[in-house]
């Protein structure tokens, strides 16, 4: 699809990347197809280079000892260098070496989204979003200048939304339960947190909204305190169901 049709109808693209699924969304103007193709070839590229599963990826043979950062991809130091700051920022919540074992997969795939909606951007999009993992990055508008809508999913009844988010520059992540059950671990105590189902921020780039979702679910029952003071638009949800709402 070229960009002139479509002009008059959405591009759509449905990508497996990362273990998991990415769905582009791009309204009119639209780009060239061969853009697109580049934007998901740099994804997959991104994939090999920081997976945790592939043995030849640049983060595998760097926490293996096989070779130093220089050696590896420029993305490699950007997003390691973020990860430190993003450590300090959340009191040591958001951890890129749990256990010891270096492993940024919980700021990358936000931070691989936002960089695509960027490339997307370059290429000429205005209006478009893009969904990996559940996690949303969108800007501009849907069509005729309605904002995008972005439904947030009850983690404890499947397929249920329990709220939704609508705007145009807009980024949504969520950390809990649903998906993979208690896979988060504070950092400070090597434990799995239960305080908590799940926890959604809601900002305007991804990769620090998914990085203080991931923080504020590790934090359980600090996480309120912590997601209110820097004005951090939220929503938590309990176990026992119960629903909080935090920032603007």
């Amino acid at each position: 699809m070229t960009a002139a049709t479509a002009t008059a109808h959405p591009q759509r693209r449905v990508e497996h990347c990362m273990g998991t699924v990415f769905s582009f969304d791009i309204r009119s103007p639209g780009v060239a197809g061969e853009a697109l193709d580049d934007v998901i070839a740099w994804l997959h590229h991104i994939d090999r280079t920081f997976s945790t599963y592939r043995g030849d990826s640049d983060i595998s043979r760097l926490r293996r000892g096989e070779v130093e950062l220089r050696d590896c991809a420029p993305d490699v130091a950007v997003v390691l260098a973020r990860c430190a700051e993003l450590t300090d920022e959340t009191d040591g919540y958001f951890d890129c070496r749990p256990d010891g074992v270096l492993d940024p997969s919980g700021y990358v795939k936000g931070w691989a989204i936002e960089r695509a909606s960027d490339m997307l951007g370059a290429a000429g999009s205005v209006n478009h979003s893009i969904t990996g993992g559940g996690d949303v990055q969108c800007t501009g508008h849907a069509g005729a200048d309605r904002p995008w809508v972005v439904g947030i999913a009850d983690p404890l009844r499947p397929r249920r939304v329990i709220a939704t988010v609508s705007g145009s520059e807009l980024a949504v992540a969520t950390s809990g339960t649903a998906e993979r059950g208690r896979h988060i671990t504070d950092p400070h105590t090597g434990v799995r947190p239960e305080a908590l189902a799940s926890v959604t921020v809601v900002g305007r780039r991804l990769a620090d909204v998914d990085a203080y979702a991931t923080a504020a679910f590790a934090m359980g029952e600090l996480a309120n305190a912590w997601l209110t003071a820097r004005d951090l638009s939220a929503l938590l949800v309990d176990p026992a169901g119960g629903v909080v709402n935090t920032g603007r």
